[in-house]
């Protein structure tokens, strides 16, 4: 066994755990991303697009869930690309492309997928270029196929028990935080710079993000259902909720 497919499971592991500290219910999000792809399946093997993929923790739980699944994983990240790609080895196919332009659909290996899923990425987009995006994953999808895309978003009819929702996890996150339980965002990316494996790779990403990633955008959840509509999608529609989360889904 190589010694750099353990280092990536320890980074995956890693990775896992700091952000189950923002999302606790980060595993029923994508248990039910994955009951939606098994809808739209109708029993054959599925070919899904890992959308801002990151490490791969919705490939991982896809091919653990769907073995026999054709997975493809994009993301623009260096380092939470090496971690995915040495991870998943030969059972995706790994791409870089940057969703800021309609270019990235030129890197894909297929012209159309099952399922395409994502989460807690897209909220970097401008409101703008999200818009765009949902039209150009509608195109990449066959007729009936979905597009889940699991985040932060709002119910507008309770914006002061959400507030209410955020405000006390964000304490419980601190005293973990504070208690050394687990790693935030920042120390667990102090970490892989400090690593002799990642630290090529996270000089990198500072390249590509100088000032870091855009400032975070997260609109209420009729903004999303209104923008897949406009997109074109035939069904949009809420597939999952945990407090100020939601999962989104458009079918083609």
């Amino acid at each position: 066994m190589s010694p750099y497919s353990t280092e990536a499971r320890a980074w995956q592991e890693s990775w896992d755990r700091q952000q189950e500290a923002y999302l606790p219910d980060r595993e029923h999000r994508f248990a039910a991303m994955l009951d939606t792809v098994d809808a739209v399946l109708d029993g054959r093997p599925a070919r899904l697009l890992d959308l801002a993929g990151g490490t791969g923790t919705i490939s991982l739980r896809t091919l653990a869930r769907f073995p026999d699944a054709e997975v493809t994983l994009l993301d623009l990240d260096p380092a939470l690309l090496w971690i995915a790609g040495t991870s998943l080895g030969d059972r995706a196919t790994i791409v870089t492309a940057d969703l800021g332009t309609p270019e990235w659909r030129s890197a894909l290996p297929h012209r159309e997928y099952d399922a395409v899923l994502t989460a807690t990425a897209l909220h970097w987009l401008p409101a703008d270029r999200l818009s765009q995006l949902y039209a150009e994953l509608r195109d990449v999808l066959r007729p009936g196929g979905v597009f889940v895309n699991a985040d932060h978003m709002p119910d507008d009819s309770l914006p002061g028990l959400t507030k209410r929702l955020m405000d006390r996890a964000r304490d419980r996150r601190n005293a973990r935080y504070a208690a050394g339980s687990v790693l935030s965002w920042s120390d667990w990316w102090e970490r892989a710079a400090a690593d002799p494996v990642l630290a090529p790779l996270v000089a990198q990403r500072h390249a590509i993000y100088p000032t870091g990633h855009s400032p975070e955008w997260n609109p209420p959840i009729s903004w999303h259902l209104a923008a897949l509509t406009a997109a074109g999608f035939s069904e949009a529609g809420t597939v999952w909720r945990g407090g100020p989360d939601a999962a989104v889904a458009g079918v083609r």
